[in-house]
């Protein structure tokens, strides 16, 4: 197996913010490239236990995970900016245009997933191959529902204004300790122990008062808008490269929803059942680096 020490830190410069991530294995041709995208609230740690496997099973590859804006060692977007979803497509186009990375393969885990649909979708010409995690689809909404989601988005936005304006009178909220951020992290989560703590050693800092999250507080806000599933649906049948998706026998009730609203609109198109929940890929690493490694080379 890959030595720790063997995964490098890696930056890169956009227009406005730096995306950070971490690396391993072949770098001589840089469009030979396995990209991966980790969900909502994760940050690059959370591929820690598969790129090993990964590099060991595709020898000749580029493995870089990224930390999303808000999320890990990433910049925070600026005050005046907000996590929409799309704009999080963009932050992927800077990095191909920044990179010059012409077409490569993408592994995305749940929200990184959509993110990726989207990005391939509108831009086919880059994406070699799909892979997701325990993600498929959109979240998405009727039509009939979007006055209801711009007003709860924007009250939403608004309270965490109005925080902000409020925060000397506001005490933030630390862990006294690595382990009680990481028990906070499980309990919320499918995590077990030792892979939360992969994800929350990357997304805390320490300071004098204990230890607080370094995500961005913004990222919980509400959404001001959804795509109707029609959108969505619109979105997967551009799709142009071969989709493969891996999913827990634990994972969200959403994908196998999902399956049913998207799975025959992809112009190719395959599944595989793990056993594991939502991070399956943290949970049975090898497994899933071996469905990855037989996917993208066939």
């Amino acid at each position: 197996m890959l030595a720790v020490n063997a995964i490098k830190e890696v930056s890169y410069s956009l227009e406005t913010m730096t995306i950070q991530g971490l690396a391993c294995g072949e770098k001589d041709n840089e469009n030979n490239i396995v990209l991966c995208l980790h969900g909502w609230l994760d940050n690059a740690a959370s591929f820690l236990p598969l790129m090993p496997y990964l590099q060991k099973k595709l020898p000749d590859k580029h493995i870089v995970a990224i930390d999303w804006a808000g999320h890990g060692n990433s910049s925070h977007k600026s005050a005046d900016a907000h996590y929409h979803f799309i704009d999080w497509t963009y932050d992927l186009l800077q990095l191909f245009e920044t990179n010059s990375w012409q077409q490569i393969d993408i592994v995305a885990h749940s929200m990184g997933g959509m993110i990726a649909s989207a990005f391939a979708a509108a831009f086919p010409e880059k994406v070699k191959s799909l892979t997701l995690i325990d993600s498929i689809g959109f979240i998405s909404s009727a039509a009939d529902e979007t006055t209801k989601q711009l007003r709860k988005g924007m009250l939403s936005r608004l309270r965490d204004s109005s925080l902000k304006i409020r925060k000397s009178g506001v005490k933030k909220k630390y862990h006294e300790s690595m382990e009680s951020a990481v028990h906070a992290r499980a309990n919320v989560s499918d995590l077990k122990y030792e892979h939360a703590k992969l994800i929350v050693e990357r997304g805390i800092i320490k300071e004098a008062q204990g230890y607080r999250w370094r995500s961005d507080a913004r990222l919980r806000n509400t959404s001001p808008y959804r795509l109707t599933l029609q959108q969505a649906q619109q979105l997967i049948r551009d799709i142009q490269c071969p989709v493969k998706l891996i999913y827990g026998s634990n994972g969200l009730d959403m994908v196998s929803s999902g399956m049913k609203d998207f799975g025959a609109l992809f112009t190719n198109f395959s599944s595989e059942k793990l056993i594991g929940g939502h991070h399956v890929h943290m949970e049975n690493p090898e497994k899933t680096a071996e469905l990855i490694k037989c996917f993208i080379v066939n």
